[in-house]
């Protein structure tokens, strides 16, 4: 039933928001109240409904927007912020204006679990209805990112969900940097891969990696003849010191630089480094499977020869072929 409405679907418009600068307080408290939490997901509206004005049937909002990047610091009682997709205020929101606007909405959120906690993604098709959660494969531990004191490895493995408009696959920001990710959606028939994303300075490496992170997800695209959409935060984020923290001073400055490429890689809309924006480009999904048949990138394929990037012993290799050992 699917296949066939998707054949019949000639035009996919896919479209990228990023969320206006989300502001740390000054104080200790520098999580987030809820009033800033309602103000963040009301901005985000604004820009979701801009994009459906000039006739996207996709979008795409940043990692976590809902609230400061938290993970900055490690605090105890940010352990509270993580909810279910049935409690959480962004999913719920998203999920009636989805179902008004007749939009697809990936929405980023701290997701609770039982005795887990989650960076997850539910994918909210265009009745509003909760297609499914993914749940972040690749975790970071770095300065200022401290992500694995909030979120256990996702446990869903990679997904694709069949959206009214498509089929899509999400990975979240770290997930784009590991060409697995990429090629492990497109290998479930993905036809549009997302990433939201929180990514900016570097304090310790002080190195500028937005054109390194770009080129990245660039490839990814180009490997898989698939387009590629990346939505980033933007604006400075500090925490100031208290007992909580540790005494932490520190900052992120997330450059936003938020973009879509075609399914060879190039870029066909990006935004300026640190600007708030709505980019939307149009693609047709049956002309890129085509292209991807044609190619003949999948199959080409050689998958016993891969084991070793799953880390599995793949014997040596002799002119006649794999002898296992």
């Amino acid at each position: 039933m699917f296949e066939g409405y998707y054949l019949k679907v000639m035009k996919k418009l896919t479209y990228v928001n990023r969320s206006r600068r989300n502001r740390q307080d000054e104080k200790c408290n520098s999580g987030s109240s809820s009033d800033e939490m309602e103000k963040n997901i009301a901005h985000a509206e604004e820009l979701v409904r801009q994009a459906a004005a000039k006739g996207a049937e996709i979008v795409l909002l940043p990692e976590l927007f809902e609230r400061p990047y938290f993970c900055q610091e490690r605090r105890y009682e940010y352990y509270e912020y993580a909810q279910t997709a049935e409690e959480n205020p962004a999913v719920r929101h998203f999920s009636r204006v989805a179902a008004e606007l007749g939009i697809v909405i990936p929405v980023s959120f701290y997701e609770k679990e039982v005795n887990n906690t989650y960076n997850s993604v539910a994918v909210l098709d265009a009745d509003g209805k909760n297609l499914g959660i993914y749940r972040k494969t690749h975790i970071p531990d770095d300065h200022y990112y401290q992500e694995k004191f909030y979120f256990t490895p996702g446990d869903t493995g990679f997904k694709v969900f069949g959206t009214r408009f498509g089929t899509i696959g999400v990975g979240i920001c770290w997930d784009q940097w590991f060409p697995e990710t990429a090629r492990c959606m497109a290998l479930q028939g993905a036809e549009l891969l997302f990433y939201p994303t929180a990514i900016g300075s570097e304090p310790i490496l002080e190195c500028d990696s937005m054109e390194h992170w770009r080129r990245c997800m660039q490839g990814h695209a180009a490997s898989n003849l698939i387009p590629v959409i990346a939505a980033n935060r933007i604006g400075e984020e500090t925490v100031e010191p208290c007992p909580e923290n540790g005494m932490q001073k520190s900052a992120l400055n997330f450059y936003g630089s938020s973009f879509i490429t075609d399914n060879t890689g190039a870029l066909c809309a990006e935004l300026p480094r640190g600007e708030e924006g709505v980019l939307v480009s149009t693609f047709d999904l049956d002309a890129l499977k085509a292209d991807r048949l044609n190619w003949g990138l999948f199959r080409d394929r050689r998958p016993e020869m891969y084991a070793k990037i799953s880390g599995m012993n793949f014997g040596s290799v002799t002119e006649n072929g794999v002898n296992s050992n």
